[in-house]
């Protein structure tokens, strides 16, 4: 059995950083899985509801905050919010894991999360890219943080956040030196030079 965990959110200027962890039953439909980047909006849903709705998926999801990418740094920030996905599976299911493959560099450290199995803990490039529960768990952060960043765009309306989600866009650079940083603006990030 293997855990997929994934990342959403470590290139904004605002807003927190999101991570899923996934385990698929063997009937997955995988055709209809890929990296949430390659996904439209649609189909990135579709997926989605796909997977909270078989039976046999597992899933956890966390969180990290700007208050925690700036006291951290985005990556320590990025580990600790797939930590708690990982801690958000239900402790039986952990059991039966026998490899987590972490999408990137570096993986979290999960190591004495009550249930793990013991099973090796392994970061592949591009797995979102190539391990269908790394591409799950790609698409279940990427939802989860979108669907935040919308909510976050109903508080501080004049920030566009429906439409970039907080990332490094002309519109984005331009607002914040409109209106100043937002209440959820990562403040050890920099705006890009020359917007």
């Amino acid at each position: 059995m293997i855990c997929g965990i994934d990342e959403a959110g470590r290139g904004p200027l605002a807003g927190p950083v999101c991570a899923a962890a996934v385990m698929l039953p063997d009937d997955f439909p995988c055709e209809y899985l890929n990296d949430s980047k390659k996904l439209t909006k649609n189909k990135r849903r579709f997926v989605e509801a796909l997977i909270y709705n078989s039976a046999g998926a597992v899933y956890g999801v966390g969180w990290a905050s700007h208050e925690e990418i700036d006291a951290l740094s985005i990556l320590k920030a990025s580990l600790l919010a797939m930590k708690r996905a990982f801690e958000a599976l239900p402790v039986e299911k952990r059991r039966l894991i026998d490899e987590i493959i972490v999408d990137g560099l570096h993986t979290p450290d999960i190591t004495g999360c009550g249930g793990a199995s013991g099973g090796p803990v392994r970061a592949l490039v591009k797995a979102d890219d190539s391990v269908p529960q790394v591409m799950a768990a790609s698409i279940l952060a990427k939802e989860a943080r979108d669907r935040v960043m919308e909510e976050y765009a109903k508080q501080y309306p004049q920030y566009g956040y429906e439409w970039h989600k907080g990332y490094p866009t002309k519109l984005h650079c331009e607002r914040i030196l409109q209106y100043g940083p937002s209440p959820i603006q990562r403040k050890t990030f920099r705006i890009p030079y020359g917007i």
